[in-house]
């Protein structure tokens, strides 16, 4: 009796194994056991959050491209060469901001033409104009010869963080309607433009870029432009940067009301210099470095009010400055006509001098 019993036992063992061996079979080739509600295969898999979250970034990918690649468009400038026929000077990418035709792009990439093809999404070719441009920020405004066209409008870059998703769109290297992803890398970067000027407040961002995606906008999730892309690294791999939509929006708003950007100018060339902790002590400076003038226009304004040759300029009313581009700063933001104060130091002694700013696109 003892060793039926005991029989009995193993064979339910046995079978106990058996049945272990087959669950653990089925679990690792994936096939549901549905003689078995205990093992985890015979559930439903769930959805994993991985996947939830790449339907939601692909989606929101998919709405931007859609509501935004229409505004898209591709630039080529074209020069008189001859009476006869026009000469190409390269191509770039734009996005109209009106539908009366406003296309805002680069100056870089209009700069060389004298009039513009440009093609929409749908292959058609319109011709277009130049409003405006301004070289300072790399930015100009076009307007193609049509009514009624999709546009996008401006965001605010200002609510921008690092990390949010970016959106590039563009022609780049001829490619219409080209579509790349990234993020926010960084902001607040400064770059220099052509002429050596400070681009302030620049957005760093990882989509690719390649030439011709100059002028095409940044877009963030919402659809929102919140950038103009204007360079590249060369080199570099996932490094590119877009003027913010603020300056952008500020741009547009000067070139469509005086045909350009109206900004400060005092009449000088100077140069950041270092000064010996002597003369930082006493004249008790904040700051190692000051803008030492190297030349001064006679018949501007601060020629008129006495700016000499030499001259170290370490403060604007009231400001410390220690570079020309803090200059540049301040000379940005101040009224034109309105009296400025520069502080500056003229042998061993300390002046000031009210400077009144006039126009630079004057001079």
């Amino acid at each position: 009796m003892a060793d039926t019993v005991r029989i009995i036992h193993t064979e339910r063992q046995l079978l106990q194994m058996i049945a272990d061996d087959q669950v653990a079979l089925n679990w690792i080739n994936h096939v549901e056991n549905e003689n078995n509600t205990h093992s985890p295969v015979a559930r439903k898999p769930e959805r994993s959050s991985d996947e939830e979250l790449l339907d939601a970034y692909s989606r929101a990918v998919i709405h931007v491209v859609e509501a935004v690649g229409p505004a898209v468009v591709s630039i080529r400038p074209h020069k008189t060469a001859n009476r006869r026929e026009p000469e190409e000077t390269g191509s770039g990418s734009g996005v109209v901001i009106a539908p009366d035709g406003y296309i805002l792009t680069n100056d870089h990439v209009v700069r060389t033409g004298s009039r513009y093809s440009v093609t929409l999404t749908d292959g058609t070719s319109l011709n277009a104009f130049r409003v405006g441009n301004d070289p300072a920020t790399d930015l100009a405004v076009i307007r193609a010869d049509a009514s009624y066209l999709q546009c996008s409008s401006l965001g605010d870059a200002s609510r921008l963080r690092v990390g949010q998703l970016a959106i590039a769109m563009g022609n780049p290297l001829g490619f219409q309607s080209t579509v790349s992803t990234g993020v926010v890398s960084s902001l607040g970067r400064a770059l220099r433009n052509r002429e050596g000027r400070l681009i302030e407040n620049v957005i760093q961002h990882t989509a690719p870029l390649n030439p011709g995606s100059s002028g095409g906008p940044l877009v963030d999730s919402t659809g929102k432009v919140i950038g103009i892309n204007t360079a590249i690294i060369a080199m570099a791999q996932g490094i590119g940067f877009a003027v913010p939509a603020n300056t952008a929006q500020w741009v547009v708003s000067q070139l469509l009301t005086y045909g350009r950007v109206r900004r400060a100018y005092i009449g000088i060339a100077g140069q950041q210099r270092p000064l010996h902790r002597r003369w930082i002590r006493y004249h008790n400076l904040s700051r190692e470095q000051v803008v030492e003038v190297l030349s001064v226009e006679p018949s501007g304004p601060a020629g008129i009010a006495g700016i000499r040759v030499g001259d170290l300029i370490v403060a604007v009313s009231g400001q410390d400055v220690s570079s020309v581009d803090d200059l540049h700063r301040f000379l940005a933001e101040w009224p034109i006509g309105k009296a400025i104060t520069l502080t500056v130091i003229r042998g061993k002694s300390r002046k000031t001098l009210d400077v009144v700013p006039a126009e630079a696109a004057a001079h």
